[in-house]
């Protein structure tokens, strides 16, 4: 399947092709995994950092500085900033801007974790509505030639939709582009991902692009959401999971077809070390960088025959050596498993969202979130 339609996305002065993007994920996005993704790309499509707390970043936090770090290669850089008051977002966006840390800014507004929304931040807070007025309009203020997009859910469940006056509010304060995630906060990751919203997200702010984001787990799904929602490009998170070579598919999807990747299980074991020695590399210690990436172990072995005594060996590995041992023991002919494909990562659906007592009173009182709702550090 391919998308003859298809144009390049325009964010601010950086054009994007195909039109593509990497989502933020805590714990995942760093720098090692970016340039996985970007090698199988052919540098092709935009990737996003992780998720960095204004507060944080202000404050020059250790691990936070070491998160906002990016390759020589990587073109644009795009951060990811999680704020809950207007003032720091400023600041941290000024920060940005004086000190050449980036060439994009993306603002979060879809994260439905318990930690963040208990607070009034992430997929929360745009239920406030002059609060999120607040933030994008310091944000914007302080961008300069930055462009400034941001990435939503549809609301904080189904009797509080607020993705349509969000995207509104976004255009109205100069917002560059937004990016949808088809489910509410209280869906999380569970159920299915409303494309629908999606288009309708796109008939409402015609002035800017709109990306879709939910359930792209091959190439063929994302061509397939541009057709059905109209949106302009894809933010892909889960379905490249253990699958960098997803935005090689991507590329080849959008530029006339081609089958997608299907490596044999040897293939997937070179990348497999390759990302654990990317990680050791930023970390500045193999052990560390193997300890790190012990999490992309299932994901990566999916469908695969692996045996639940190798997965736990592989689970507790902590140097190249032992993880290179152990995926030679595996039967590396095999070919890419029909098991393989699909949904990945987190699925399950919360029901409740945890919010601050008496948020949802009133979605016009000029609610302020105290510092505390600002995460320790960056990164989830």
């Amino acid at each position: 399947m391919t998308n003859d339609a298809a144009t390049p996305l325009q964010i601010g002065p950086h054009t994007v092709w195909p039109p593509v993007v990497l989502a933020p994920m805590a714990g995942i996005t760093n720098a090692p995994f970016r340039t996985l993704c970007r090698e199988f790309s052919g540098g092709k499509g935009l990737f996003v950092s992780e998720m960095i707390t204004t507060r944080a970043l202000v404050e020059r936090d250790a691990k936070t500085m070491r998160l906002i770090h990016f390759d020589g290669t990587e073109k644009p850089r795009s951060i990811q900033l999680y704020g809950v008051d207007p003032v720091t977002v400023g600041k941290a966006v000024r920060m940005i801007v004086d000190e050449d840390l980036a060439d994009h800014i993306d603002l979060n507004f879809g994260c439905p974790v318990p930690k963040v929304t208990r607070k009034g931040g992430g997929s929360a807070l745009p239920y406030k509505r002059n609060l999120l007025r607040s933030i994008l309009r310091e944000a914007v203020g302080n961008a300069g030639s930055l462009p400034v997009t941001m990435k939503m859910r549809k609301g904080i469940d189904d009797d509080h939709i607020t993705f349509l006056d969000a995207g509104r509010i976004a255009v109205e304060e100069g917002v560059t582009a937004i990016a949808l995630h088809g489910r509410t906060a209280a869906q999380h990751y569970g159920g299915t991902a409303d494309w629908e919203a999606i288009a309708r997200l796109k008939e409402a702010v015609p002035e800017i692009p709109v990306l879709g984001n939910g359930d792209i787990w091959s190439a063929d799904d994302a061509v397939r959401m541009m057709r059905e929602t109209g949106c302009d490009g894809v933010v892909v998170g889960r379905g490249c999971l253990g699958r960098p070579w997803l935005f090689g598919d991507l590329v080849t999807a959008f530029e006339g077809g081609g089958t997608p990747a299907a490596p044999t299980m040897r293939e997937v074991a070179a990348v497999m070390v390759r990302h654990a020695t990317l990680l050791g590399e930023w970390l500045e210690s193999e052990e560390r960088g193997v300890i790190d990436f012990r999490k992309h172990v299932a994901w990566y072995t999916k469908g695969f025959s692996v045996g639940s005594d190798m997965r736990k060996k592989l689970a507790v590995t902590s140097s190249l050596d032992e993880l290179n041992a152990h995926l030679s023991e595996l039967d590396l002919d095999q070919s890419w498993p029909a098991g393989a494909d699909g949904p990945r990562g987190r699925t399950s659906g919360r029901n409740r969202v945890v919010l601050p007592d008496g948020w949802l009173d009133d979605p016009y009182d000029c609610a302020a979130v105290g510092a505390d709702a600002e995460l320790d550090t960056s990164g989830g």
